[in-house]
């Protein structure tokens, strides 16, 4: 087992290391706008990626459950979530430079990962159930796909003089516009699924649906934020500028859910 955890602490580790050189290499490359560089860092990250999943791998054979139990273990998944989203979009579409505003976002979250206990202690009875990995799986990628569509939206926001590298590395501004959007759909569709399961499991542990505990209306305040952007969007057409501060908002509230609540207001889902 000492072996398992030193592996798992290694991985982690070099995985954060791969995130903090491919965040700095994506912005390294709108400083020298070299094309080798943006394959570097692609590159990287994905490297990163693989040894990040095995670090997870890891902790799942040393704990004998999903990482989705603590702040750390979901700081680390949160940021896995990241980087899958974003890999995806990459692969996708092939925009390099959206890597300059997507992986810093990885790197903070893997770093706050970082300086948290890491230590694994029993499931408290609460969460001794099925619906953990369906409540938290599904907030895993809801939030790591609305830090990708952060990252678009702050990509519009600041825009960029058109020339060939913006052509050639980073979406027009209609273009990131659209794929944000596309991102916040399915994030939505997930934060859907994260408030329906856990009521679902709310009323078979605690024997009640809704109890307006911090986390829960934060992850409401969140959903509804979010349920305004795609009722503008879908019958007012609504795009611009508007539409991408409400994606760096609806983060923003995302980041407060994940970190402030469990700080400031702590409540029955503040787990450490």
């Amino acid at each position: 087992m000492e072996n398992i955890i030193y592996l798992e602490e290694l991985s982690f580790t070099l995985a954060f290391i791969s995130y903090t050189i491919a965040a700095l290499s994506f912005i390294v490359l709108f400083a020298f706008k070299k094309e080798i560089i943006g394959k570097v860092a692609t590159f990287i990250t994905t490297i990163g990626f693989g040894i990040h999943t095995v670090a997870i791998i890891f902790r799942v054979i040393e704990s004998g459950r999903l990482p989705f139990s603590n702040q750390f273990e979901f700081a680390t998944s949160f940021t896995w979530g990241i980087v899958l989203c974003y890999l995806i979009l990459h692969y996708a579409y092939k925009y390099t430079g959206v890597g300059a505003f997507v992986m810093p976002l990885a790197f903070l979250v893997m770093g706050y990962a970082s300086v948290l206990p890491k230590d694994i202690r029993p499931l408290m009875p609460a969460l001794q159930s099925n619906w953990l990995y369906v409540h938290v799986g599904t907030a895993v990628l809801s939030y790591g796909a609305f830090a990708v569509a952060a990252g678009l939206s702050a990509m519009y926001l600041l825009g960029t003089k058109k020339d060939g590298f913006r052509s050639s590395y980073l979406p027009d501004l209609e273009a990131c516009d659209y794929m944000s959007y596309r991102v916040i759909a399915f994030g939505y569709v997930m934060l859907t699924l994260v408030i329906v399961t856990g009521a679902i499991w709310a009323k078979s542990a605690w024997s009640r649906y809704w109890a307006w505990d911090p986390k829960e209306t934060w992850s409401l305040i969140t959903w509804l934020i979010y349920s305004v952007y795609l009722h503008l969007r879908f019958h007012r057409g609504w795009k611009g500028k508007s539409a991408a501060w409400f994606s760096v908002i609806g983060f923003i509230c995302v980041i407060f859910t994940f970190i402030g609540v469990n700080t400031l207001l702590p409540g029955i889902h503040s787990y450490r």
